[in-house]
């Protein structure tokens, strides 16, 4: 996620891009700290150093925001998912691109948060989300499984439940910066965990010599 900048507003500098953008970023950190809820528009000026009625000139309402920074956030993620999977080495290296997803979960920590968490109690963003993101990162999956699936590298299923499958092992992590990996985790700890997870995606948990 990009880091916008806080600049005075007198500076000759800012400009009604900048302004959003401060908008934005104050909104997503409120917004995963405290809640949508507990968030006041009061609160975003202040956190954005811009008027409560500046805000307004943005955006026509609280929740025009929290639906903007979030489905931002998801087209950032997804275009990072398009870019890792298109540079895969091979359709097996998998555990890379594992990696990089729990890099990136770190990183896009508060906007997950906000995503996974006001999705639930938010029809306008619920349906956003799944209109403009999720469905496109589905697809994006889908095809990219049933490619290999056709080459014969992974075994004929249904691609698009093995694409939702993928999608939905970063899901979980959207509710804490420790579903799934400690914050204070080793690279290799990471990289143990990412291999974990390829493993037992590509090869599953049976034992097919005791078959």
């Amino acid at each position: 996620m990009q880091v916008f900048t806080r600049r005075s507003l007198t500076s000759p500098n800012t400009t009604e891009e900048d302004t959003r953008a401060r908008i934005s970023q104050a909104a997503l950190k409120l917004f995963a700290r405290r809640g949508y809820d507990g968030t006041t528009t009061k609160d975003l000026a202040n956190y954005a150093k811009v008027a409560e009625g500046t805000l307004f000139r943005y955006f026509p309402s609280k929740k025009a925001i929290l639906v903007e920074v979030a489905t931002a956030g998801w087209i950032e993620i997804l275009t990072d998912l398009l870019t890792e999977l298109s540079e895969m080495g091979n359709y097996k290296a998998i555990s890379q691109v594992m990696r990089r997803r729990m890099l990136n979960m770190r990183e896009n920590s508060d906007l997950l948060r906000v995503c996974f968490i006001e999705a639930q109690n938010h029809s306008e963003l619920r349906e956003s989300i799944q209109s403009e993101v999720i469905d496109k990162m589905t697809d994006v999956a889908e095809a990219f499984f049933e490619t290999a699936m056709s080459k014969g590298i992974y075994r004929q299923t249904n691609p698009k439940i093995v694409a939702q499958v993928f999608l939905g092992m970063f899901a979980i992590a959207g509710f804490s910066k420790e579903t799934i990996m400690t914050p204070d985790a080793s690279p290799q700890a990471m990289q143990e965990m990412a291999e974990g997870i390829a493993d037992i995606f590509l090869n599953g948990v049976l034992n097919h010599e005791q078959q």
